[in-house]
């Protein structure tokens, strides 16, 4: 008798590497693109922008915007959190049709911070409080300060990201934290 996959299109191994993964996996990070200030032009006179988000072997991305260099993308990605000593990295790139496409800056964001506030409890605290904030320094790419609050039931955190290697330009971001059943959680 021949043995049934345990998972769809895998046999028992797709399994013992699923469940490896969620023994790992502390819980997803959504990362809510919200838009682009004031970034490079790098066309005739303005910018095809698009956001590229890294973090260890993971890569997400957002959509093009066209001819745009305050681009608003209110774009969910969402990352999975094995390690939160793994900076993210956020590149913003320019659409190119027939060259490839060229960089118009970077950041790093480093979630620790952010993972330490969501260990704590807010059951008592009402919504909208400030929990900590964070200060723009060397260490950093914050254009302005940073503050991880409470809100409606989830640890939120807003960044305003300065981009590097370019002339000009910011991303603004929004963190939140997404426990999955079953992963090992933040505890």
């Amino acid at each position: 008798m021949a043995d049934s996959p345990t998972t769809p299109g895998g046999g028992k191994g797709g399994s013992k590497a699923a469940a490896s993964l969620m023994e790992n996996l502390l819980g997803l990070l959504r990362i809510r693109v919200r838009r682009g200030v004031n970034l490079a032009v790098r066309d005739v006179r303005s910018s095809d922008p698009y956001v590229v988000i890294k973090m260890a072997k993971q890569k997400l991305k957002t959509r093009v915007i066209k001819k745009d260099v305050n681009p608003e993308w209110n774009e969910d990605l969402t990352l999975s959190v094995t390690d939160p000593s793994i900076p993210i990295k956020l590149t913003v790139y320019d659409h190119d049709t027939f060259s490839k496409d060229d960089k118009m800056g970077d950041a790093e964001i480093g979630i620790i911070p952010y993972i330490e506030a969501l260990k704590m409890n807010y059951e008592q605290v009402p919504s909208g409080t400030i929990i900590t904030r964070i200060q723009p320094c060397r260490q950093n790419c914050l254009a302005e300060e940073s503050c991880i609050r409470w809100s409606e039931g989830k640890v939120i955190q807003d960044l305003c990201l300065r981009l590097r290697n370019v002339e000009c330009g910011e991303v603004e971001i929004q963190l939140q934290w997404i426990d999955l059943p079953g992963s090992k959680g933040l505890s």
